[in-house]
């Protein structure tokens, strides 16, 4: 088993002073299952990349650093996967909300036959606040009546684990993300999960939701409007790829 550990970065300087890529390095350099850690920067404008390029790349050697153009969260993590050399591709987001240590848990279902593992968070969300319970309760009930994917509870937790050949035939299915787009400001690209979740089941293969520890943390990356109205236009756009037949599976 070899897994390619894919970290998408967007002006992550505050959170790259908090120590998660610290972390996230002597955590992989002590497990040998951990072949490499893709970091996608997504254009950042801030000091992220020079503090990538002349701290970490040289601490860990696990670590390698690929250049995005400013497109979003999704295409982020799509530039990761085409880029895995490992036979397994695991994405964590940077912040750590849920801790790199509850990797295990996902790990461990592959022996399970699970080709998409998905960590899921308590539905309490303790510590997020109101606003972002409330935009996550009528989200879950949205994709369900539009697009289904009944029987997953949390499709959106930043921390999933991918057959790297069930990803790729995935992701070339994709049409909503299937062409880049610029990205304006911070995106956190909510609808790829479910794009992505919603051909894996079109494509038959096994979803595994795994609970996982989760703690809030707060983010300039997330705006309630916009990321609500965002999805909104993404699982309407999912529905009609579907309706007119151009999800080929």
């Amino acid at each position: 088993m070899k897994i390619s550990l894919i970290i998408p970065c967007y002006n992550e300087e505050a959170n790259i002073q908090k120590g998660v890529l610290d972390k996230i390095g002597n955590f992989t350099a002590g497990d040998d299952r951990f072949s490499e850690v893709i970091i996608v920067d997504d254009g950042s404008t801030d000091s992220s990349k020079t503090v990538i390029k002349n701290k970490y790349l040289k601490t860990f050697l696990k670590f390698r650093l690929v250049e995005n153009s400013h497109q979003g969260k999704a295409f982020a993590v799509i530039t990761g996967i085409n880029h895995a050399q490992g036979n397994y591709v695991m994405f964590s987001d940077i912040d750590l909300a849920t801790p790199i240590e509850e990797a295990g848990k996902l790990l461990a279902q592959i022996e399970a036959g699970g080709k998409v593992i998905v960590g899921s968070r308590d539905s309490s969300r303790a510590g997020a606040p109101f606003l972002r319970k409330l935009m996550a309760s009528g989200f879950i009930v949205v994709r369900n009546l539009i697009i289904g994917l009944k029987g997953v509870k949390d499709t959106q937790c930043g921390f999933k684990l991918f057959e790297k050949k069930a990803a790729l035939k995935i992701i070339d299915k994709l049409r909503v993300f299937h062409d880049t787009r610029r990205a304006k400001g911070s995106s956190v690209s909510a609808g790829f999960d479910l794009e992505f979740l919603f051909l894996a089941r079109r494509l038959k293969f096994k979803i595994i939701e795994v609970p996982v520890i989760w703690r809030h943390v707060e983010t300039k990356n997330v705006n309630f409007l916009r990321d609500s109205v965002e999805t909104m236009i993404d699982i309407l756009r999912i529905k009609y790829y579907d309706l007119t037949g151009r999800y080929e599976v």
